[in-house]
């Protein structure tokens, strides 16, 4: 027995590996082969295996993996709703600086690389969970609707919202609130010695108050702040340098000298006193260290929820529960019992739960929040309707097809979350210098101790000292491992919710720097929908069969004009009969026979091919129709053409606009398209095009993009069809039609979810607008970082005397990471 599982987890071959030796373990499985790029394992075994005990064994081993069937959305399985109700999230939670690249936890907590807090995944299982309950006795819970057990009542559903964002941002301020209570009284207590005649010593004498200010600090350091020191250890243990390792050295030091100085006033150098004999405390400094650095945390935790509200707002459009029609009864159930088949009854005002097509009815559905497009569509009976979009008007009975991970609002969300945990390779510059970041800055901080310490006025050392673990506390990696990962997560967002779906980081960059934009015509710049106008035969009372043999010849072909073909051909009540000896030639048209007749229909590149003769006649007829934008496809009969079809595809509306904007802001539109010269002539004239090529195949559109890119060019690809797939894949960024073919799509590194040219400018507008953030980031970081250490080593003191205390470094390192993020933030209002 062979099954195929999906993965959650891997990162590396090494992970790989390691879940294929985990598999093997399983007793009853006898092969088992994991793919990294696609997350799947096909596993072999004797007898049907429970999931349940395949991830039992990858908890056993630590819970990094996740399994669950194909086609199995998250939100199905029952360990992720246990784990949202217990308030543990989805399960899964990753780096916002993308240490360790696509790598998920299965828990809350804090990055092993860098020490930052992890932030949980969106998806369509995060904090909902479908339940049900009765008004009057709450005890009552049910998993499906229905009537109250005890009074009768029909149950009501219920929403069980644990968010673990939530609870990580609630537990952050009531660690912070503890700080604060504690913190004021310390920094007072310091404060007091700024007064001539200070109040506090004529209550008590000063090494009491210095006694009170260690015990008020304990809370601080062991319980507010101990996070940063365990974060502090963890870097330095693993090597990992970071933010933490400075605000543990600095924070540390300060409270470790402080009670050192408290216990053993004498061990110190005169120069680490003051004119009274006592020991400089700094119990004030670090507990304000603490405090300022964890509200920086809280208002960067804050921050962070919004970078995903693109997500959520998707998240939003999923409605909790479906009306579902049932022998001619209708009852409520939740998404998530939605199965395929099943009839579903869509009211105005609702929104439409999975994907299908409407069976009964009919309406203007709202699709704004998918595509971005903001004028309602108008469906009816065997239109498509997707999960997500609203149903403004009418009633309708709509046919599930896809549900769960399935459906395109699904795909859009696992395609963001995982678009927004890649790296854009501007990001290795800061990777780079982060690396040595930290080192850097310990050893400016030790300089600045030595130098103050020879150079310094009295006392010394205590200048030393303080303006060391000022350095210390204001240096900043943080904001330079966000400037980028920030940028894409907000940007990646905001062009889902526009209908610019963008796979990856590098796709978003690149697009930024495209010169040269290839489209295909049919489906790209035309409607994709084309349709037969007329078929002519050189003898017209043959009409009728040539109708029926090239229906009945495209009856096993996959190609839109085929479709069109058969689709006139059912109109006209033509019937269908067997064709023998079918063949499909790419890029030429279709051959067959029946009765022992060798029928063919195709281009003048088929014809020649098959050694098949044309009049002059019929080939002037043909040429008038191309010259005005039709296909016509020749019809033969064994040896002789003896009709042709004309076949007309509306050009879209947007297209021409979408031209005009896309060479207005410099870049070259060419079109390479399989049709012949005089169609693709037309269709360039008509939309201003410069250049184009017509009857090219798949190798040529793929050749066509190699040597503009040997000349230097960067070029995006825009196409549809399975004969774009390569082309796509050779291009410096694909872009897929969202109403194209699933191949195109994969092949494509950004999909218009609505399919059509606008999306592009829209996507030149995002990269644009998200590298130019990103910029400012990294800029804000260096600037930042080169202006703020040297200020809090004491650079100013000798011509301005001006130091930077350690509680003002730890405020301005806490609103650096703040500042990355809320600039950021405002791609959320970029317009596209």
């Amino acid at each position: 027995m062979r099954q195929t599982y999906h993965i959650r987890g891997m990162t590396c071959n090494g992970c790989r590996n390691h879940v294929e030796e985990l598999l093997l373990k399983i007793k009853g499985i006898t092969t088992a082969h994991v793919d990294l790029e696609k997350e799947e394992a096909t596993i072999e075994m004797e007898d049907q295996i429970p999931i349940e005990t395949i991830q039992e064994t990858f908890n056993d081993d630590g819970g990094r993996y996740h399994i669950h069937r194909q086609g199995e959305h998250l939100q199905e399985s029952e360990l992720i709703k246990e784990q949202i109700q217990k308030g543990k999230g989805t399960g899964f939670f990753y780096c916002p600086m993308h240490c360790e690249g696509q790598k998920t936890y299965d828990k809350a907590g804090d990055c092993p690389i860098c020490g930052m807090d992890l932030v949980e995944e969106q998806n369509l299982s995060t904090g909902t969970v479908y339940q049900w309950t009765c008004p009057m006795h709450p005890e009552i819970i049910n998993k499906e609707s229905g009537t109250c057990p005890i009074c009768g009542m029909n149950l009501v559903s219920m929403d069980t919202e644990i968010s673990s964002e939530k609870k990580h941002y609630q537990g952050l301020l009531k660690k912070f609130w503890i700080a604060v209570v504690f913190t004021i009284p310390i920094f007072l207590i310091a404060m007091s010695d700024m007064a001539s005649d200070n109040p506090l010593y004529k209550v008590a004498e000063q090494k009491y108050w210095n006694w009170i200010q260690f015990a008020l600090s304990i809370p601080v350091v062991f319980y507010s702040g101990w996070m940063f020191f365990k974060r502090a250890w963890t870097s330095i243990k693993t090597m990992n340098l970071n933010m933490f390792t400075l605000i543990g050295i600095g924070s540390g030091i300060a409270w470790i000298f402080s009670v050192f100085a408290l216990l053993f006033p004498k061990i110190f150098p005169e120069n680490f006193k003051s004119a009274e004999g006592n020991v400089y405390i700094y119990f004030e400094a670090t507990t304000v260290i603490l405090t300022l650095v964890l509200l920086g945390q809280i208002l960067e935790a804050k921050a962070h929820s919004k970078t995903s509200g693109a997500i959520k707002e998707l998240l939003k459009l999923v409605p909790s529960t479906a009306t579902l029609v049932e022998n001619g009864e209708e009852k409520t159930i939740a998404i998530d019992q939605i199965e395929k088949g099943f009839l579903l009854r869509i009211k105005p005002g609702e929104k439409i739960p999975v994907d299908g097509y409407i069976v009964e009815g009919s309406s203007s559905v709202d699709q704004s929040m998918i595509t971005g497009e903001p004028i309602p569509l108008d469906k009816s009976i065997n239109d498509q309707v997707s999960s997500g979009t609203l149903n403004s008007t009418g009633s309708f009975v709509m046919k599930a097809e896809k549900v769960g991970s399935e459906t395109l609002l699904s795909q859009i969300i696992e395609l963001v979350n995982t678009a927004s945990r890649s790296k854009a390779p501007i990001q290795k510059l800061a990777d780079r210098i982060s690396k040595y970041f930290v080192p850097i800055v310990i050893g400016v901080s030790i300089i600045t101790f030595m130098i103050w310490a020879a150079f310094g006025p009295e006392p010394a050392y205590v200048f030393a000292f303080v303006n060391a673990i000022a350095v210390l506390i204001i240096a900043c990696p943080c904001a330079l491992g966000l400037a980028t990962p920030m940028s894409v997560m907000v940007g990646i967002g905001r062009g889902a919710q526009s209908g610019v779906m963008i796979k990856n980081a590098e796709a978003l960059e690149k697009m930024n720097i495209v010169d040269t934009l290839i489209v295909d015509k049919t489906g790209t710049l035309t409607e994709g929908k084309p349709s037969v106008e007329q078929v002519i035969a050189t003898n017209p009372s043959d009409e009728k069969i040539l109708i029926q043999y090239i229906t009945s010849l495209n009856q096993y072909s996959e190609h839109p004009l085929a479709k069109a073909i058969v689709h006139y051909g059912i109109s006209t009540n033509t019937s269908i009969i067997k064709i023998d000896d079918f063949e499909a030639i790419a890029g030429k048209g279709v051959i067959g026979t029946f009765q022992g007749k060798k029928i063919a229909l195709g281009n003048d590149k088929l014809l020649k091919q098959q050694s098949i003769f044309i009049s002059e006649d019929l080939k002037t007829k043909v040429i008038a129709e191309q010259e005005h934008g039709k296909t016509v496809s020749y019809i033969a009969i064994d040896k002789e053409a003896v009709g042709y079809v004309s076949i007309f595809d509306a050009i879209k509306k947007t297209s021409q606009k979408a031209i005009e904007d896309l060479q207005r802001i410099g870049i070259e539109v060419i079109m390479l398209t399989g049709d012949n010269e005089n169609t693709a002539k037309a269709v360039a004239k008509q939309l201003n095009l410069d250049r184009y090529k017509s009857e090219c195949l798949p190798e040529d559109k793929l050749n066509e993009i190699k040597k503009l890119q040997e000349k230097g060019r960067v070029v995006a690809m825009a196409g549809d069809g399975i004969n774009d797939a390569p082309a796509l894949a050779q291009s410096d960024v694909g872009i897929a039609m969202g109403t194209g073919t699933d191949i195109a799509i994969e092949s494509a590194s950004i999909t218009l979810v609505k399919g059509d040219l606008a999306g592009i400018v829209k996507a030149k507008k995002l990269s644009h607008g998200v590298i130019k953030n990103i910029k400012q980031n990294l800029f804000f970081a260096f600037f930042y970082n080169v202006l703020g250490v040297p200020l809090a080593a004491g650079i100013l003191y000798p011509f301005f005397g001006i130091l930077l205390s350690p509680m003002i470094a730890a405020l301005a390192m806490s609103f650096s990471s703040v500042s990355v993020i809320t600039n950021s933030l405002r791609l959320r209002k970029i317009k596209l």
